[in-house]
């Protein structure tokens, strides 16, 4: 009857320390993020033009997912031979030391050109941890999920998303009710010392989670794979590049709705800087509750379909957002940003366990970890960066802003069509093959 029990509770604490734990690290993550289009310009970046800071700022926020696809890989082929478990201990500890760092670091003024180099360097630290992190905690929910639940249990980590946003808005909310000097000079730095706490709490909950089952299983019948990394690309790189196409929005347009906007509502709109903060939260609270009902809709009616129609929904959705925030009205511009945040988050909710079915268990962790982090690196890291120049090319006019978010969204479609597509074929081929699986 214990067994029984443990069996039945396993499943649920393994999901719930996949989002508790996701939401840690993605707290670090959007900490740095806010932090890059509020302050990080001007103390480790200063110059006469603001829009040279807030560039460079961004640029230090893409060297992180520069890192993302190595450590991806890296992390994917331990995670594939050692185990999931291991790696998400691991992940979680570097993150919390490399931003603990960052809330450390002197400043320019201080130290000059090693304050930005040492911010990189850490920057680059919190790209790998990630890297590792978001394979890791996707399988160890959906691994233990009941036959027939996976896609909502693989949706408990992507909870952790924005949940780690709401943490961070609330950390930069009450420091930005500072005056701006005490901002500058130290208000900045406490959401990032914040993160060692977290990371305790953290490491205490995964420490108490068991392996994943189907790895064990792997493991067991000596079926892991010696090489996942080099099998993946070789055999499965077409569904890589179909799942890097699919996540596009769910990852781009997070950083497009939060980081960027920020950075437009309060240079080209003159918003201020807690005022912004405060509709974000507002948002990131609707989405938080609305991925799970996401993900239950997607169980219910089918994945790449639900995906379909949410992809579509996501091409129209910014150009009713600009508008609602060139209003300048709290009311108006939550309703506006939830529009589009509520559509790409239904992408986000199911996209994991979307794609996890489409690699075998063996090498499940480096194909998933490489699609997800290529797409991040490409699309994810440049969306505020291309956002801040398309603003600053055409003064702030928000119709190119919203094209560039419809571009982000189609590919999505197209890499979801294609996955759908590639998963139906391997599943008839699977029922068509021979008892000894030798044309499998």
């Amino acid at each position: 009857m214990a067994h029984a029990a443990s069996s039945t509770q396993q499943p649920v604490r393994a999901a719930v320390a996949a989002f508790i734990g996701t939401a840690v690290e993605f707290y670090d993550y959007y900490t740095f993020a806010t932090a890059a289009a509020l302050v990080l310009g001007e103390i480790f970046f200063p110059s006469h033009d603001p829009f040279l800071s807030t560039m460079a700022s961004f640029g230090t926020f893409f060297v992180g997912f520069i890192a993302r696809p190595l450590s991806g890989a890296v992390f994917g082929h331990l995670g594939d031979r050692v185990g999931r478990k291991k790696m998400l201990v691991l992940t979680m500890f570097l993150m919390g030391i490399a931003t603990t760092g960052i809330g450390l670091l002197p400043s320019y003024a201080t130290i000059g050109i090693w304050a930005p180099i040492l911010l990189v360097l850490l920057r680059i630290l919190q790209g790998i941890a990630v890297g590792g992190e978001w394979g890791g905690a996707v399988l160890i929910a959906s691994e233990h999920a009941p036959p027939g639940r996976k896609t909502f249990f693989a949706s408990f980590p992507q909870m952790g998303s924005p949940a780690g946003l709401i943490l961070s808005l609330l950390a930069f909310r009450f420091v930005t009710s500072l005056d701006h000097a005490s901002f500058v000079s130290w208000g900045w730095r406490l959401p990032f010392l914040a993160s060692f706490v977290l990371l305790l709490i953290g490491m205490a909950i995964r420490l108490g989670v068991k392996e994943s089952p189907e790895f064990e299983r792997v493991r067991n019948t000596n079926a892991a794979a010696k090489y996942p990394v080099a099998e993946v690309l070789r055999t499965a790189w077409y569904p890589i590049l179909l799942a890097a196409a699919a996540t596009t929005i769910g990852s781009a347009g997070f950083f497009f709705t939060n980081t960027f906007m920020i950075s437009y509502a309060t240079a080209w709109l003159g918003m201020s800087k807690s005022f912004i903060l405060d509709c974000l939260f507002v948002v990131t609270i609707i989405q938080l509750l609305s991925q799970p009902v996401s993900a239950l809709l997607a169980q219910r009616f089918g994945e790449t379909r639900f995906l379909c129609c949410a992809a579509v929904l996501s091409m129209v959705t910014p150009y009713p957002m600009f508008l609602l925030v060139q209003t300048q009205n709290a009311v108006a511009i939550v309703a506006g940003i939830s529009f589009a945040v509520v559509t790409l988050s239904a992408i986000y909710a199911v996209i994991a366990g979307f794609i996890t079915p489409a690699f075998p268990t063996r090498m499940r962790y480096s194909g998933i970890s490489i699609a997800y982090q290529l797409c991040t690196m490409i699309a994810g890291g440049t969306t505020p960066l291309i956002g801040t120049m398309l603003a600053q090319r055409f003064s702030g006019q928000w119709l190119p802003l919203a094209a560039f978010f419809s571009v982000l969204s189609f590919v999505t479609l197209v890499g979801v069509v294609g996955l759908g597509r590639y998963k139906r074929n391997q599943l008839a081929m699977a029922e068509w093959a021979p008892p000894s699986g030798r044309n499998a």
